[in-house]
């Protein structure tokens, strides 16, 4: 919070949001009807993560150019940002990548095109505190559906520090990013060495045996969370989107709580793990795994699948071509590492601060 200060002091000049943009425009009104099956890429809402563009290329849909023309759309460019003013949670937005080709976005998001006094980075970021989160929801509509309108949007009041302080908290937030798993990661190696080849000589056990599946949990019941895949940031293991369903609308889904770990069977996505906050429900690519607490801590415990070796062990073991997965049984038979619970509560608390400090940097431009 002290580097916050140093940068910002308190900001006191902020400038309307539509007022920091050469383009600020909804995308299109895309039907059903006007899609099809390859061409012009349509980004929808659901591709809009918290502060990351979210591929799901494999669900992509398209207009033809005929399409694009007839409904005179606006075409979506690397650079542009988008802001999902719909669903949960409202206002994120993220920052269109290279390699998309000739795109366009739904009538739910909005498109920005910053003009020189706001660096993209440094408004996707300040989208992410909790200055940016209180004002959306102040102005959010809606009775079934909250939603925020563009010209509430355009109303946002964004804090204007100087391009070089911009830029100065863009590289180290990137570098925060980008060291704080690494390092993480190699802090588990120190204390604990490689987990498949066990070369400090811990006690293992079979995953079967000290961290079993189908855990019994009460029915849910009501509106309840939906976890997948796309829903949570790699390495990190950080979730970030949260979406609910009636119970009703339930298939094929397992159901977990904060006592899980979960983690990803699909080889493509092996470094998504997550420990759940609450209860909910994960789709069929999740796998809720419930360790004993007395022989396993859960940040210790996420680490391990997270971590490069057992990454490679999974990838060994992964059969299938189009999209290829971890046989249960195999994973099952993995022999896992048993530190003394002092040494994996030790990680914890680093991993602990570790996440902590990042978190400082979220603040850092919210005053």
């Amino acid at each position: 919070m002290s580097q916050f200060i140093e940068m910002f002091g308190c900001l006191a000049e902020r400038v309307a949001l539509s007022s920091l943009c050469d383009t600020f425009i909804d995308g299109d009104w895309i039907e059903a009807k006007d899609q099809s099956g390859s061409g012009i890429r349509l980004i929808q809402t659901g591709n809009v993560g918290v502060g990351t563009f979210k591929d799901k290329g494999d669900r992509a849909r398209y207009i033809s150019e005929e399409t694009f023309n007839r409904l005179n759309c606006t075409e979506v460019v690397e650079g542009d940002i988008l802001i999902s003013r719909l669903p949960e949670p409202v206002g994120r937005a993220c920052i269109i990548p290279a390699g998309l080709g000739k795109s366009i976005t739904a009538v739910d998001c909005t498109i920005i095109r910053l003009n020189d006094k706001v660096l993209p980075k440094f408004f996707v970021a300040f989208t992410n505190t909790p200055d940016y989160a209180m004002q959306i929801k102040k102005v959010l509509s809606g009775t079934t559906r909250l939603r925020v309108s563009r010209a509430n949007l355009g109303k946002i009041q964004v804090p204007l520090p100087s391009i070089d302080k911009q830029q100065q908290f863009v590289t180290i937030a990137e570098q925060a990013d980008k060291s704080g798993f690494d390092e993480l990661k190699s802090q588990f190696i120190e204390m604990f060495g490689n987990p498949v080849t066990n070369n400090k000589g811990w006690n293992t056990l079979p995953i079967k045996d000290v961290a079993p599946e189908a855990p019994s949990i009460e029915k849910q019941t009501g509106k309840v969370w939906i976890l997948n895949l796309d829903m949570i940031e790699s390495n990190t293991g950080k979730v970030v989107e949260k979406v609910f369903e009636n119970d009703s609308n339930l298939l094929s889904v397992a159901p977990f709580d904060e006592g899980n770990v979960l983690y990803s069977k699909l080889r493509p996505y092996l470094n998504k793990v997550v420990i759940p906050d609450g209860k909910g429900y994960a789709t069929t690519e999740l796998v809720p795994l419930r360790p004993n607490q007395k022989l396993l801590n859960l940040t210790f415990f996420s680490y391990l699948l997270r971590g490069d070796d057992f990454v490679t062990y999974a990838n060994s073991i992964s059969t299938g071509t189009k999209m290829p997965r971890m046989p249960l049984n195999d994973l099952r038979k993995f022999l896992c590492i048993l530190p003394p619970m002092e040494k994996q509560n030790e990680f914890e608390e680093i991993a602990r601060q570790a996440d902590k400090s990042g978190s400082v940097l979220q603040y850092m431009i919210a005053c």
